[in-house]
């Protein structure tokens, strides 16, 4: 396959480089895994264990996140109803739980297998369209799921549901733990991580990535790119079903609030604030949007103003996010 055209603010040759092989992108990564994993005897260290259940919180939107940043940072899909994936992969859980079946792995295949459903079937009309019209027939879906989920009064309606428990995990309740929850999704956001850098690096995340540079170049050379666009989308919807079933797990509780537009905008947002098409970005602008979160609120109801103020200083003074301001002052690649 021929190479990707070079992005016009990447540096020379760099845009050649599959992102396993980016300077700085392994070690930025190594970092960032590791801080999360010896993050729980930090909160053991300063004996707050409300630590761990917001960290828990954290990495759930980050895998969210980086599923989103798949269509997002690699397709150029702006995607405005990723988070109803997350919300029926967290009904999945509910709704099964309801049932007497309380068993994670089959909640998780059920909820994955739910969401990417949704995600072919949504996916394969929605990329028949590009730029706002996309954006507007995924927030439509997105509408359509939620308010779906608030016409079922069998499972609590507007008013959510709650869980009784926590879920088994090979008949055990070792998740009603909070530091095996903690562990249970650093490995799955850790294996989604190098699942989809495998994804990015390989022939299909390049074609992906041509299309977002030049989708008119790509037909011209033979690819079909919407079959690559419709894969990426049910792969990304796949994930984020799955970051729902442990946002259910973590909140003991299930809502339709769970699959609104504003928790897609606030996913579309973590993923610009931490920086596009580095998948370490993602994590990163779920920590910080959290966090900016928890910490404005203490301050005023009215924190989301002074999230904008932060988010439009972010967006005149830095490129790339979080992740491009870091390897600029490190010296390292801005993407």
């Amino acid at each position: 396959m021929k190479a990707a055209p070079a992005r016009p603010d990447a540096p020379s040759g760099l845009a050649r480089l599959p992102y396993a092989g980016r300077p700085g992108a392994a070690t930025a990564a190594g970092l960032l895994f590791a801080s999360l994993a010896l993050f729980p005897l930090l909160a053991h260290m300063l004996g707050d264990p409300f630590l761990l259940v917001i960290a828990t919180r954290v990495m759930i939107f980050g895998l969210a996140a980086m599923s989103l940043d798949l269509i997002l940072g690699y397709g150029a899909l702006v995607s405005f109803g990723h988070a109803a994936f997350i919300g029926i992969g967290a009904y999945a859980v509910a709704i099964l739980a309801a049932h007497g079946i309380d068993e994670l792995l089959i909640q998780a295949l059920v909820a994955i297998a739910a969401s990417s459903l949704f995600a072919l079937a949504t996916g394969a009309i929605s990329l028949r369209t590009r730029g706002v019209y996309f954006i507007m027939i995924t927030l439509a879906f997105g509408q359509m799921a939620y308010f779906f989920m608030v016409s079922l009064s069998a499972y609590g309606g507007d008013d959510g549901i709650s869980l009784a428990a926590r879920s088994t995990l090979f008949g055990s309740d070792v998740l009603e733990n909070d530091l095996a929850l903690f562990y249970a999704v650093f490995l799955c956001l850790a294996l989604a991580f190098l699942g989809l850098r495998a994804v990015v690096a390989s022939r299909f995340g390049r074609v992906l990535r041509g299309t977002r540079d030049n989708r008119t170049r790509m037909e011209a050379i033979g690819f079909a790119p919407f079959a690559y666009q419709l894969i990426a989308y049910v792969i990304a919807g796949g994930l984020a079903g799955l970051a729902g079933v442990f946002l259910a797990n973590q909140a003991e509780f299930v809502a339709p609030a769970f699959m609104s537009w504003q928790r897609s905008g606030e996913l579309i947002v973590m993923v610009v604030l931490g920086g596009m098409g580095t998948l370490v970005g993602p994590i990163v602008g779920s920590i910080a949007f959290l966090l900016l979160e928890d910490w404005l609120a203490r301050f005023s109801e009215h924190w989301r103003l002074g999230l904008g103020i932060v988010l439009v200083l972010l967006a005149l003074f830095t490129r790339g996010g979080i992740s491009g301001l870091v390897a600029r002052l490190t010296g390292g690649a801005p993407r």
